[in-house]
């Protein structure tokens, strides 16, 4: 089979013959501009966190939700906090990883659940990379808790990584119930 310069050789589908870059741009650019409101969302709250609190102030919104602002150094539940520094330039490293496969992956055709999972978990990854780059450690503000117990606090990147393995979960449950 013959390609034009234009195209790349990359299969669909059985009925799908090869992309273009116009159309891997145009299947992809929804799901990176999905990806970047997550970012911007989680860059704006993080400064606004920065701007208006003192580290460590916790602020009851409700009887279940603060607001607060604290650091992480570390990965979710502050795994590596206490690591010595080199885990900033390894979860750095990660995201910059995770973020370039992803924005391949979200240049090829998949149902709408899992391009949607690949947007939030690719604007979540930018977010904390992005933070953790400019600041050092992550800021988290999102606390949740009941009957005195915590839930470590997050930020809206996290809630963007979570989403999207949630999604690639319940879609990887879905599709082993359809087979079964």
């Amino acid at each position: 089979m013959a390609y034009s310069e234009d195209h790349l050789g990359v299969d669909c589908g059985a009925d799908a013959g090869p992309l273009t870059w116009r159309e891997r741009l145009a299947t992809a650019l929804p799901w990176w501009s999905a990806g970047g409101a997550v970012l911007l969302l989680d860059f704006g709250s993080k400064h606004l966190v920065r701007e208006r609190l003192v580290e460590g102030d916790i602020l009851a919104l409700a009887p279940f939700f603060n607001l607060v602002f604290f650091r992480n150094s570390g990965a979710a539940f502050s795994l590596l906090a206490d690591a010595g520094g080199w885990q900033r330039y390894f979860f750095v490293c990660l995201a910059a990883l995770v973020a370039l496969t992803l924005s391949y992956l979200l240049t090829l055709k998949h149902d709408r659940t899992e391009s949607f999972a690949y947007s939030m978990i690719l604007g979540g990854a930018l977010g904390n990379a992005l933070d953790r780059l400019a600041f050092g450690p992550v800021t988290d503000f999102l606390d949740l808790h009941w009957a005195g117990w915590h839930w470590p606090a997050f930020n809206i990147a996290d809630i963007g990584i979570v989403v999207g393995a949630a999604c690639l979960f319940a879609r990887a449950l879905r599709a082993s119930a359809n087979d079964a």
